[in-house]
């Protein structure tokens, strides 16, 4: 059975971005503001070279899709080589974006047909309509939340917001400190 593991980049108060930033938001490019750190770099770098596949929203992938083709170097090429699985009712195929792989059906069920096909790490980043999907249906098997040591204003999406349904209760298995003020805790479920 596969690892779903999820990691997610939030500020203090929980709001979700791309490193690049999200349009449409005042205060957006927080990530990349908070500088660099090796250690954070060194982390990325380690949780996509120990992942097996990425499962992503359509709004993820989208944005994957156009920047990392483009790319190279030990990321990018693990990025582009490794399949990559996306869940939407909107697409009808998948983009032109090396080893592609549109789940069409029911989204839960294909995760749970996905999981218990693998045997490694999926990893999903972003996408948070799918995550609050993954969280609901009791799916996801560790939480690797960046924090990000910024508060923002009343704009931007929410890592979860007043339509999530119910408890999370998780267990913290590590915590990493970067240097830039960022901080990674994981969690399982409890």
């Amino acid at each position: 059975m596969g690892k779903l593991i999820v990691s997610e980049f939030v500020s203090l108060n929980g709001v979700m971005e791309a490193p690049g930033g999200e349009h449409g938001y005042e205060h957006t490019g927080w990530v990349f503001a908070a500088g660099q750190d090796e250690g954070q770099g060194n982390f990325k770098l380690e949780e996509t070279l120990g992942s097996d596949c990425l499962l992503l929203g359509r709004k993820t992938y989208e944005g994957f899709a156009e920047a990392w083709p483009k790319r190279s170097g030990e990321f990018a090429d693990k990025f582009n080589q490794m399949p990559k699985y996306v869940v939407s009712t909107t697409l009808a195929e998948p983009l032109e974006w090396n080893n592609s792989h549109l789940l069409s059906g029911d989204p839960i069920e294909e995760v749970r047909k996905l999981k218990e096909s693998s045997d490694g790490v999926i990893m999903v980043h972003g996408s948070g309509t799918l995550v609050q999907s993954l969280i609901e249906n009791d799916l996801i098997d560790e939480y690797r939340i960046m924090t990000f040591p910024v508060i923002l204003g009343a704009n931007g999406k929410r890592w979860f917001d007043e339509s999530f349904p119910g408890k999370l209760e998780l267990k913290l298995v590590d915590t990493q400190v970067f240097g830039n003020g960022v901080v990674v805790h994981t969690y399982h479920r409890a």
